[in-house]
């Protein structure tokens, strides 16, 4: 089996996740839009993998104004683009112990990168995906804190678990919308990357070193993305997603549905 989409688009690709799974995605021939904040970045990737195989946006999901013309500007200029990949995140240590501590502009800068900003991105996106005749996909980076939140990073887990309930419910309105847009989640665990740098996160020694192999992480994600999952929890997230997510699910399934039919009945009264 081959990756089922033939030009994906990274949102936050400038390192980490991103720039690791745009690395594997070329080296298996799929044609990637790599768009992040740092153009040098962003330039050196093109450079090491050639413009016939990447080509590059400078953009700040921050900017949230500019994401209609964002989305404009890039299917304009890639009308096959069929997978749209939402990876950007940060992460910042809060402690409402110490209130004076807490810095809400940084609060508020998290939970836009992590939640708004892909909300409105997939607006954007959408009416590209849903006209094509073929296959499409979202796919988004999420975590496992979407599921268990964590004391030091309280607004992180919740944007996560914001966007992870988001995912849940627009799967289910997409299987009866236009066109054959699927939604793909993938959960990491912690993995090593500058997420948890001392840049981010000061009072972290070595975050970088902080959990699982970047490479090997990427690897089993391709690996499944290749086998058609569209849930794709990864090392401890696995287990996580095991002990009670699929519960959880199984409860969301059978309330829309009981919603559906009430609805259906109100409407016909």
């Amino acid at each position: 089996m081959s990756f089922p989409y033939k030009k994906v688009l990274i949102i936050g690709a400038t390192s980490g996740i991103g720039k690791s799974l745009a690395t594997k995605l070329v080296q298996n021939g799929t044609r990637v839009v790599v768009a992040g904040r740092r153009k040098e970045n962003l330039e050196e990737f093109v450079a090491q993998h050639g413009s016939e195989m990447v080509d590059s946006a400078v953009f700040d999901v921050m900017q949230l104004e500019k994401i209609p013309e964002f989305a404009s500007t890039i299917t304009s200029a890639h009308p096959d683009l069929d997978c749209v990949f939402i990876n950007s995140g940060i992460q910042r240590p809060f402690d409402f112990a110490r209130p004076e501590t807490v810095d809400l502009d940084i609060f508020d800068q998290e939970l836009i990168t992590n939640y708004t900003s892909a909300v409105r991105l997939t607006k954007a996106f959408l009416p590209h995906l849903q006209q094509l005749p073929q296959r499409t996909a979202l796919v988004y980076t999420t975590s496992q804190m979407a599921l268990v939140p964590m004391m030091r990073c309280p607004n992180y887990g919740a944007s996560k678990a914001a966007l992870h309930h988001f995912i849940l419910a627009l799967r289910t309105q997409l299987r009866d919308g236009k066109g054959n847009v699927q939604v793909l989640e993938i959960y990491p665990p912690a993995v090593q990357t500058e997420l948890h740098d001392a840049k981010h996160q000061p009072d972290l020694k070595d975050g970088h070193l902080i959990g699982m192999p970047l490479q090997e992480f990427v690897d089993e994600v391709y690996a499944r993305l290749v086998g058609g999952e569209d849930q794709i929890p990864v090392g401890s997230a696995q287990e996580i997603f095991e002990a009670f997510e699929v519960k959880r699910q199984t409860l969301y399934q059978g309330m829309t549905e009981m919603l559906a039919g009430m609805l259906k009945q109100f409407l016909r009264e």
